[in-house]
């Protein structure tokens, strides 16, 4: 990516909540420029700088997502607990919660084999815990790790699905889902069975965005 379009998508960020993640937020992008444009960018210009489509979109979509988890180690230290750190990156959900939906269709429609493919949206989920569980437990090597780290992105998933249905209780039922894993020292093939069942409420979500298949 340039140098050009890294400053526009930052640019493009705030304009999310109003605009959705849309080619039309990086379009206006450039009018937040030191120096603004007359205009919004052209339609072309948004092509040859980002992709075709809902190419751009996903490009916009993919770096909200780093934005928000650079924010959740801004906000983090080693002393802060782990249900602390991922409340920190739900609240980065909220201002654009109503376009999250929208979002993770856009990168699960992503795939030109598949109608629809779970794997960018558990690669997020998972990108969300690995950052988690190392700010939390930077020193941890043993294999009992990696396997709470499993764990942690299956429980982030049901954590952010669960905000999307009801925001207000998304927190406690954060906690809740930590509280039963520690508890239950659940082992990673329930965490693989768990994260199945994430995916099949999540499709239910992403088809209900309007997004057709």
């Amino acid at each position: 990516m340039t140098t050009a379009s890294a400053r526009l998508l930052k640019l493009a960020l705030p304009l999310v909540k109003t605009h959705g993640f849309t080619r039309e937020a990086l379009s206006l992008s450039v009018l937040s420029l030191p120096t603004p444009l007359a205009r919004p960018l052209p339609d072309a210009s948004i092509t040859a700088l980002f992709g075709q489509g809902d190419d751009a979109r996903r490009v916009l979509v993919n770096a909200w997502l780093d934005d928000a988890r650079h924010k959740m180690k801004a906000e983090s230290s080693p002393t802060t607990a782990l249900g602390d750190i991922l409340k920190a990156r739900l609240t980065s959900n909220k201002p654009v919660l109503q376009h999250l939906p929208e979002a993770f269709a856009l990168l699960a429609s992503s795939s030109p084999v598949l109608p629809l493919d779970p794997t960018p949206v558990l690669k997020h989920a998972a990108d969300v815990a690995n950052q988690a569980c190392w700010i939390a437990h930077s020193d941890a090597r043993e294999l009992s790790w990696y396997t709470r780290r499993a764990s942690v992105s299956a429980i982030y998933l049901a954590a952010e699905l669960h905000q999307l249905t009801s925001p207000r209780t998304a927190s406690a039922f954060l906690d809740s889902l930590l509280e039963n894993a520690s508890h239950a020292e659940k082992a990673l093939d329930e965490t693989t069975l768990f994260a199945t069942y994430v995916w099949k409420s999540w499709k239910g979500i992403i088809k209900s965005s309007g997004v057709v298949f």
